[in-house]
């Protein structure tokens, strides 16, 4: 328990704090809605059905005021930066901003079919209550007000026996509203799944801007003020004594007839911050869409690995972080994140795009297609963007883990640290670092393989080996390659890579790593970083926990993944 909050603790505390302000938001509405004296007439028309309308109504006001607030990457980025958020584990939260984001649409998901079903059964009951299938009392309350342009006496939306539910419906702004921001919330969840995110990123990028539907259905919704309340009046209405007095309603002082009026919308209130926010990103973005990006390098990596040289006036960019790029000539709306795979000491930036969709499979034939020294299509850059791979330095040991393409911020921290070696940076204060590749294929060790033999080399003459610890993993590999490297098992390189590290074959065990990293660091603060898939997230994030010590004179693992 204690290595877990040593790694989870904040988050699990952050979480609660959420949960928490949601179920107190729930309860209280909820009995604000069937206790308040306000709405006993209210409740005599829909009974149990309106504070099960309302109480998620507030429940979604909280969640789509954060809802957009995790996905402002320039707030995030100028946060992470701030003394505000200075310490390393608030940091580590703020790199959970799309695990936070799902988690409040999945409460938005569950509170807007709440809400949907019980304003659905309100609406059978408002027409039942009008043709006074509910007893005398409701279907008095339901006959008051000759109209709803009077605004004061009706309670009742319904004011004809033709009305039925559907036209109840897709009569009124609120249901109006209701039905099309339903419609885009579906369209939004659906296509956030993670088969469909993957293989049709495009469908999930269009349907996600449903959003600025949803938002503009949201700000109107309340606007027809269809749940109403029970006004003071002068003389009072006595509900107590009129309610079986319906004869007597305006004909005695003490039976007035009572008046009603709708609640001032307050959607609009807890939404706009955060669209306005939001607003001043998509602006950030499109001053960025217009500046201008030229080509240093274009480079056609092995497996179909595009990597890109870019150099923008004033760029500046930091370990691990990445960028969006958009080419306006495939598409000019969708925006795809990158790692970058340059230093911070370099004059341009450089992106390694791998072949995965259409939009890849299009940019890498343009580029395959273009004249010899042509220059590639025009790019767009958003960006750079803080992720948490830019901590690496504030550890004195770390284990970087890149699976495939996910080794692109590890090369980024790399010819860092080679930089950082060569102008002997007194501010470096990480002393070691184990670095771990998996690759499925033996091309793509090549991708950074003299990168790799470089730092190597200067190592070496600096009398640094043990500085960098490095071991490739080759796990997609049949017995012919096996055979092979048994052949040439004596030579002093690595057939595969050319390093004097030999490639193994298959998956780390990891808690082997893990020991040997605690033994070598019997009390360091050991930052475990890591660019791949969930799968491999959750088997390292178990071993950080597991070897974790909570004594401040023994070793402590910090778990860190790239969220894009």
């Amino acid at each position: 328990m204690s290595n877990w909050i040593i790694n989870q603790g904040l988050s699990a505390f952050i979480l609660v704090v959420w949960m928490g302000i949601n179920i107190f938001l729930f309860v209280y509405f909820y009995l604000f809605y069937d206790l308040g004296p306000q709405f006993e007439y209210t409740r005599e028309l829909l009974g149990s059905a309106l504070p099960w309308a309302r109480a998620p109504a507030a429940v979604l006001n909280f969640n789509c005021m954060l809802i957009l607030l995790p996905v402002c990457r320039n707030l995030l980025s100028l946060l992470r930066g701030s003394f505000i958020c200075c310490g390393r584990t608030m940091r580590k939260q703020l790199d959970k901003n799309l695990t936070f984001h799902k988690l409040v649409a999945y409460m938005i998901a569950l509170m807007t079919a709440v809400h949907t079903i019980a304003h659905l059964l309100n609406a059978e009951w408002y027409t039942n209550s009008f043709q006074g299938r509910y007893g005398p009392l409701a279907t008095k309350l339901s006959m008051l007000g000759d109209s709803r342009e009077l605004n004061t006496t009706y309670l009742n939306p319904v004011r004809s026996n033709s009305t039925t539910p559907t036209i109840l419906v897709f009569t009124t702004i609120a249901g109006l509203t209701g039905v099309v921001i339903t419609l885009a919330l579906i369209l939004m969840i659906t296509s956030s799944m993670e088969v469909i995110r993957r293989s049709y990123f495009e469908v999930f990028w269009y349907t996600h801007h449903l959003f600025i539907v949803f938002f503009a259905g949201l700000v109107f919704h309340g606007a027809g003020r269809i749940v109403r309340s029970q006004q003071v009046t002068d003389p009072p209405h006595n509900n107590s004594l009129c309610e079986n007095q319906l004869e007597n309603w305006g004909e005695t002082a003490d039976c007035p007839v009572p008046q009603f009026a709708g609640g001032f919308p307050q959607t609009w209130m807890w939404v706009i911050g955060p669209m306005i926010i939001y607003l001043c990103e998509r602006l950030l973005r499109f001053i960025r869409y217009m500046q201008p990006v030229s080509y240093r390098k274009i480079v056609i990596r092995p497996s179909k690995v595009l990597e890109l040289q870019l150099v923008k006036p004033g760029f500046k960019m930091q370990v691990g972080q990445y960028v969006f790029l958009n080419c306006p000539a495939i598409s000019q709306l969708e925006w795809h994140p990158f790692t970058m795979t340059s230093a911070p000491e370099e004059d341009f930036f450089s992106v390694h795009i791998r072949l995965v969709g259409d939009w890849t499979e299009k940019l890498i034939k343009m580029v395959e297609n273009l004249p010899e020294g042509g220059q590639g299509p025009k790019m767009a850059v958003d960006g750079p963007f803080g992720t948490a791979s830019e901590d690496v330095f504030d550890y004195e040991v770390s284990m970087l883990v890149g699976a495939g393409i996910g080794v692109t911020p590890f090369a980024s921290i790399l010819k860092s640290i080679w930089y950082k070696f060569k102008d002997s940076d007194p501010k470096l204060r990480t002393k070691k670092i184990y670095f771990y590749w998996l690759c499925r294929e033996t091309y793509a060790f090549e991708w950074f393989a003299d990168l790799l033999q470089v730092l190597e080399k200067d190592m070496e003459e600096r009398g640094m080996r043990d500085f960098l610890t490095y071991k490739l993993y080759l796990t997609g590999w049949d017995q012919s390659h096996v055979n092979h490297s048994l052949v040439h098992f004596a030579t002093a390189t690595d057939i595969i890579t050319g390093l004097k590290q030999k490639t193994s074959y298959g998956r780390p065990n990891w808690d082997r790593e893990f020991e040997q990293v605690q033994q070598e660091n019997p009390s360091s603060v050991v930052g475990t970083f890591l660019c791949g898939p969930q799968a491999l997230a959750k088997d390292l994030e178990k071993k950080c926990v597991k070897y974790s010590d909570v004594d401040p004179r023994k070793t402590k693992f910090y778990f860190n993944k790239e969220n894009f």
